[in-house]
This record gives C-alpha cells, sequence and structure tokens, in this order.
C-alpha cells in the first residue's frame, strides 16, 4: 500500500502574457506593496516598468527596494525589512531570479518579527508566525523553484555561513510564471539556472522522502531539461523553448517542497557561503559528476533511469553500467551547457577545502543521499573536483 502527504498553497498562473494579471492578483493582499528587485538593467527594466503600471493602474502605492545581490545577505534582507516596516507594505512582490523571491521571503519575515531573518533559519525554536506578510512570487529566470517553495535562502557573510528560512508561511501565495519575463535571459545564466533545476528533481527523485507523486514531477522535468535545456542556451529568445524550461523549473519546485535535496545542495550551499561570487548551480556543476561517480551504487535504479534520460542507447546494457555511467554523461552534459569548470577554476582555496568538507556537512542535507558520505569521503571528493 502506498502513503505519502503532499501540501502546495501556492496558486501557480502560468503561460505567456500572464505578467499582466499581477494587478488583480495583488489587490487580493492590500493597497501597499513592497516591490523587490536587483538594481535595474537595460533587458530587465521593461518588465520592473510594466509591474509597476499595473499595480499602479490599480491604484496599488508601490515602494521599490532594489538591493537584491546574488546570495542574498543579513544586511541586505533587514534594509528592506526596514524599509517595509516604514512604508507599512501589505504584502511584497518578488520580481527575478531565486535571489530578488528568497530576499522578498525573507522581508517578509524580517518586516513583521523582531531581530532579523537570521533568528529564524530552519533549526531555530522561534520560527515566522501569521505575521509573515503576503507573498507574490514573479520568476524572471528558470531555476530556483522558489516561487513555489517554503525556503528562502540567505546568507551570513561574517560567519562565512549559507543557510534558510523553512516554514509554510514562506510559501509565495500566488506565483506568475511568465515565460516571456525569461526571453532576455543571458546563455550562461539560463545554463546554471537550468541545471540548478535539474539538480532540485534529481536529489527530489533520490530523497527518501520522494513519494509517487513526487517521482512524476521529478521525472517530468529530468526529460524536459535532458531534451530542451541546451537549445534553450542556444537559443534564448524562443518562447517555445522558455515555457518548457519554465515549466521544468515550477516542476522541480514543486518536488522540493515535498521532497528535499541532498549531497550536492549541502556542498552548493557551503561553497557559496565560503564564495558567494559563486552562482549557486555553476557551484553544484563543478561536483556533481564526482559525487554521482562515487556513490551510484547506493541508488542503482534510480541512478540507472536518469543516465538513460541523458543517452538511451543504455538501455542496452544492465542497470548498473547505466548508474556508473550517469557520471560521465552528466560531465558531457555540463560541458555542452558551457558550464565545466574545476573548483580550482571557481577560485576555491585549495588549503579550505578541509574547511569546505566540514561546511558541507553543517546543514542535513547529506543525510538524505542515497549514500551517507563521512567528512573524509567529502574531503575525498572535493579534491576530486578540485
Amino acid at each position: 500500500m502506498i502513503f505519502f502527504n503532499y501540501f502546495q498553497p501556492t496558486v501557480i498562473i502560468f503561460g505567456a502574457g500572464r505578467l499582466k494579471e499581477v494587478g488583480e492578483v495583488s489587490e487580493r493582499f492590500g493597497r501597499r506593496c513592497l516591490l523587490v528587485t536587483v538594481p535595474p538593467f537595460l533587458e530587465f527594466k521593461p518588465s520592473l516598468d510594466r509591474v509597476k503600471s499595473i499595480l499602479r493602474r490599480k491604484k496599488i502605492e508601490v515602494e521599490h527596494f532594489d538591493r537584491v545581490v546574488p546570495n542574498p545577505t543579513i544586511e541586505v534582507v533587514s534594509a528592506g525589512a526596514r524599509l517595509a516596516r516604514t512604508f507599512r507594505a501589505e504584502f511584497v512582490i518578488g520580481l527575478g531570479g531565486g535571489s530578488s523571491i528568497d530576499t522578498a521571503k525573507a522581508i517578509a519575515v524580517g518586516a513583521t518579527h523582531k531581530g532579523t531573518c537570521w533568528d529564524y533559519l530552519y533549526f531555530r525554536k522561534t520560527q515566522p508566525t501569521d505575521r509573515t506578510l503576503p507573498i507574490v512570487a514573479i520568476p524572471t529566470t528558470s531555476g530556483t523553484g522558489s516561487h513555489v517553495t517554503q525556503v528562502a535562502v540567505v546568507t551570513n557573510p561574517e560567519e562565512r555561513n549559507k543557510s534558510a528560512l523553512s516554514n509554510s508561511r514562506l510559501f509565495p501565495r500566488v506565483a506568475i510564471v511568465d515565460p516571456e519575463l525569461m526571453l532576455t535571459l543571458p546563455p550562461y545564466m539560463t545554463a546554471v539556472t537550468g541545471f540548478d533545476a535539474f539538480c532540485h528533481a534529481f536529489e527530489s527523485y533520490l530523497n527518501p522522502r520522494c513519494s509517487p507523486y513526487i517521482e512524476v514531477l521529478a521525472l517530468e522535468c529530468l526529460r524536459l531539461i535532458v531534451k530542451h535545456l541546451t537549445d534553450t542556451v542556444n537559443k534564448p529568445s524562443s518562447l517555445e523553448l522558455r515555457e518548457k524550461m519554465a515549466w521544468a523549473d515550477t516542476l522541480a519546485g514543486l518536488s522540493i517542497a515535498n521532497s528535499a535535496v541532498t549531497l550536492p545542495h549541502g556542498i552548493a550551499m557551503a561553497m557559496s557561503g565560503l564564495y558567494p561570487q559563486v552562482a549557486h548551480g555553476q557551484a553544484l556543476a563543478s561536483v556533481y559528476p564526482d559525487i554521482m561517480r562515487y556513490t551510484y551504487k547506493s541508488a542503482i535504479e534510480k541512478f540507472a533511469k536518469v543516465a538513460r534520460l541523458q543517452n538511451p542507447s543504455l538501455s542496452a546494457v544492465s542497470d548498473k553500467q547505466a548508474a556508473r555511467q550517469l557520471g560521465d554523461e552528466l560531465e558531457n552534459f555540463i560541458e555542452t551547457l558551457g558550464i565545466k569548470k574545476s573548483l580550482k577554476e571557481l577560485g576555491v582555496i585549495e588549503s579550505e577545502l578541509s574547511l569546505l568538507a566540514k561546511a558541507s556537512l553543517v546543514l542535513p542535507d547529506y543525510k538524505n543521499h542515497p549514500y551517507v558520505v563521512s567528512l573524509e569521503e567529502v574531503k575525498k571528493i572535493l579534491y576530486e573536483s578540485f
């Protein structure tokens, strides 16, 4: 018999041109909106101006917080929370990639609770309450899945530590997923965010919490990414391809919301904490093949299935052979995407590999992997990837 739970409170508004509905969606939550984005740049400005215009036509007052940075920090979130309180924001919109949406989520907590967002990390006794501001998420990349999850990732530069808030109150009330917003995303960011979505789906599939429901979502996501991500990198202005990747990203987010990530994300999170300049998807790409080679024996059937998505000719060999081949297949995929880089090339310092290994085991992600590694084994994997 099968037993599982699945929870997803976010209303998903999906499709090209759906951004026009942001005003109708937003007026459910109040008349004072804090709009959270990165600093405006040429390609992003039309989308930003359009959101502001639609909201104002609905007579919604907008305050714009435009200080989001990659791997958002406590300081940035706190500044946004102060602005939200001063403005008396009734809800928050995160417009942009995962960093903007995560920042919006953390601001929604920080604006209405004592202390900083760092006081409400997933393992703290004190958790966000129902005072958390409503969140509307509008992704402009296809990779993090943050628009449909209860997680907000935040960095503490002083501690060189990256951690997360995780609470059901951080699920966006509404996610507007409009593939037209991804058309200006450059090839490199298309590749690293797309690979991040691949990792979300694969690790959700590997996780012990994977249910038959999540398996369907995750495998469809993996199929779409394997089939379409390289083409999207090469044809970034194709709306048809952007639509497929936006759906894959959403499927990946729906997967991790009720499963979780595993060892590779534990390492990549630690890497971004120590080296904030490294994009999250790039960090994953640098260690994925070696992790696959080291751990495939502990989940042969699942590794084999994903290897055959990458290379259908592996259907002619045994599951064990196909599973063993997955590391090489992923390395080829990563190279095709143009994001194959060693840890050394990313600026990781060799003398800090032991520190990185230790930090990789702080978050519980590694315990979800089919093979639970020791500290010495993480060091071995990192030296292979270096």
